[in-house]
């Protein structure tokens, strides 16, 4: 196999597995597959909150993008923004209790629906030995 075939897997391998987990968490949890992620994320960084440059480059949007969906979150309480202390030029974004709730309880349906959607790609012929190179 070439490494373009093989990269072409990996990429429907990402792209089936996407999909699922979007689905799954905006169908149960009213939650986008990157507002997830950034509820995740804030929620292990210190004090919760992370200057938003690098919560864009930890869920892999440009800044445009990372402001759009942060104002998002923001409209759904679930996280705030808040000036940097010792650079005013830097926005954080600070998750809130509900924020954390939300993600809490979406967590769950984030892990199983990425198991089951990794499961099932394992028994696709075309997929199985990048999910078995993935898991090992």
């Amino acid at each position: 196999m070439t490494d373009e075939q093989s990269w072409g897997r990996v990429v429907a391998l990402h792209s089936r597995v996407e999909q699922e987990l979007a689905k799954a968490l905006q169908r149960k949890h009213g939650l986008g597959l990157s507002e997830y992620r950034a509820l995740s994320h804030l929620t292990v960084a210190e004090g919760g909150c992370l200057r938003m440059q690098d919560l864009a480059g930890a869920i892999g949007l440009n800044q445009s993008s990372v402001s759009r969906m942060v104002a998002r979150l923001e409209d759904a309480g679930l996280t705030v923004r808040d000036l940097c202390e010792n650079d005013r030029r830097g926005v954080y974004s600070l998750i809130t209790d509900d924020g954390r709730e939300r993600q809490a309880k979406a967590e769950p349906t984030y892990q199983d629906t990425l198991r089951g959607a990794l499961d099932k790609a394992a028994a696709d012929p075309e997929l199985a030995e990048a999910v078995a190179a993935m898991r090992a």
